[in-house]
């Protein structure tokens, strides 16, 4: 319902390679953490984004999307859903192209905004499912 076809082929293969993931920490144990090594495999940049700011997978980390001082193409949300409308609303304030929420990531006022404001949206879903697919 928040993610057709297009619009995750079009984040996935169009949108650009600087994926900022909010959320992201050296916690292995975490989604996000292996999502994001999935990312880099396909050859994106991972931009780890926590209120730690550590350096994940070789890349410095930021408190937050604003303390990227580089343009972010698309910002992955790994925050529950009650955080997740205000990571939306900081990914179109830093002129971010898309937002992807992870699965269990819902929030459909967010998803209203943003999609508002120009930015392609997916809800619900899992790049690091949908990527693998998408290249065959």
């Amino acid at each position: 319902m928040y993610a057709d076809t297009e619009t995750i082929r079009r984040i996935l293969k169009d949108t650009g390679d600087t994926w900022a993931v909010v959320g992201l920490s050296n916690n292995r144990s975490r989604a996000a953490y292996g999502v994001a090594e999935v990312l880099q495999r396909f050859g994106k940049r991972v931009v780890p984004v926590h209120p730690k700011a550590e350096r994940v997978h070789g890349e410095e980390g930021y408190a937050s999307l604003a303390d990227i001082p580089f343009p972010v193409d698309v910002v992955d949300v790994f925050v529950n859903s009650e955080l997740a409308g205000a990571v939306a609303d900081e990914a179109v304030t830093i002129g971010a192209s898309a937002v992807w929420f992870q699965l269990g990531v819902i929030d459909e006022k967010a998803y209203e905004r943003t999609r508002a404001a120009g930015l392609d949206m997916v809800m619900d879903r899992c790049p690091a499912i949908e990527i693998p697919a998408l290249n065959g």
